[in-house]
């Protein structure tokens, strides 16, 4: 990574901002996470933050432009689209609204999104490989907009894809929204991954373990840690109204086991080198219920099939 620039020098995100006002926090602040999927944790903590009523309208503009950028990048997804075109796109229609891409240089990141082909599970970083009829993509974003973030994925079919293809993504999708629906104010986490697994493994799929969701607010990643399988540490932790966090189940075909590229020290690919999908949303715990701080006007919806 290049040398990271001084308090008042423009910050490297090309986003017009003084560094100070822009990265710095992030690249030099506590968090201690990769970009996008938080990994699993050790240990439960239960120092979850709960914003105030006031704040969740900061995280609603926030997750309302990321689904902007979403909508705005999903359809060139296309046979022979080169990847990290595709993240220059998504660079300059972030800046050009005047907000930061939230990847790019957090903890030595490259790129402003990532990427995850095939079986790539997550944190793909774009690079000069063309997407070719058949392939599936999953798109990660995250913005800053005013000091909050938002957060989303879509895995993404590339021209005709196989049946298997479409039936894993289909599964990704649906396990999403059974994580959504299994949870209420004051239930416990646990329910989410009980939910997610109890979807998809009777279809014979499993669901990656290493990675999860995470909570999110001004920073990128923190607590409450959003596992995906029925993980009993979180049994008594409950999701109080005012917490914002993200559910992004990753689903894979063969085993749940996943590798860490050893060369650019992001990539996650599954073990057996069979496809994975996933699909994210950042979410607000409402007195009433969760609500989807990032659905977006053209994406997909609850009951899509692909």
């Amino acid at each position: 990574m290049n040398q990271r620039p001084g308090r008042n020098d423009p910050c490297h995100c090309g986003s017009g901002k003084k560094y100070k006002r822009c990265h710095m926090e992030l690249e030099r602040g506590q968090a201690t996470q990769p970009a996008v999927s938080k990994p699993l944790i050790g240990a439960v903590h239960s120092n979850s933050l709960v914003l105030p009523r006031p704040d969740w309208d900061r995280m609603r503009v926030a997750g309302r432009f990321n689904a902007e950028l979403m909508d705005f990048i999903r359809p060139q997804v296309l046979p022979g689209a080169r990847l990290d075109e595709l993240d220059r796109l998504v660079h300059d229609y972030t800046v050009d609204h005047g907000h930061t891409p939230a990847c790019l240089g957090y903890h030595g990141f490259p790129k402003n999104m990532c990427s995850s082909v095939n079986e790539v599970v997550c944190h793909g970083i774009p690079d000069s490989t063309l997407l070719k009829d058949g392939d599936i993509v999953n798109i990660d974003l995250t913005t800053i907009v005013e000091g909050w973030h938002g957060d989303q994925s879509e895995t993404i079919l590339v021209g005709d894809v196989s049946d298997t293809a479409r039936r894993v993504t289909q599964c990704a999708f649906d396990s999403l929204w059974r994580g959504i629906e299994a949870i209420k104010p004051f239930g416990p986490i646990v329910e989410i991954g009980k939910a997610i697994v109890e979807h998809a493994e009777p279809l014979g799929y499993s669901v990656v373990r290493d990675y999860q969701g995470h909570g999110i607010g001004r920073r990128f990643h923190q607590e409450p840690g959003i596992p995906h399988y029925p993980d009993r540490r979180y049994a008594s932790e409950l999701i109080e109204p005012g917490m914002c966090f993200t559910i992004e189940p990753m689903i894979n075909i063969g085993t749940w086991r996943v590798i860490l590229d050893r060369t650019d020290g992001w990539t996650v690919r599954t073990a057996d080198n069979q496809l994975s999908a996933q699909f994210e949303h950042t979410l607000l715990m409402t007195e009433t219920g969760p609500e989807i701080m990032t659905k977006t006007k053209h994406g997909p919806q609850k009951g899509h099939r692909f």
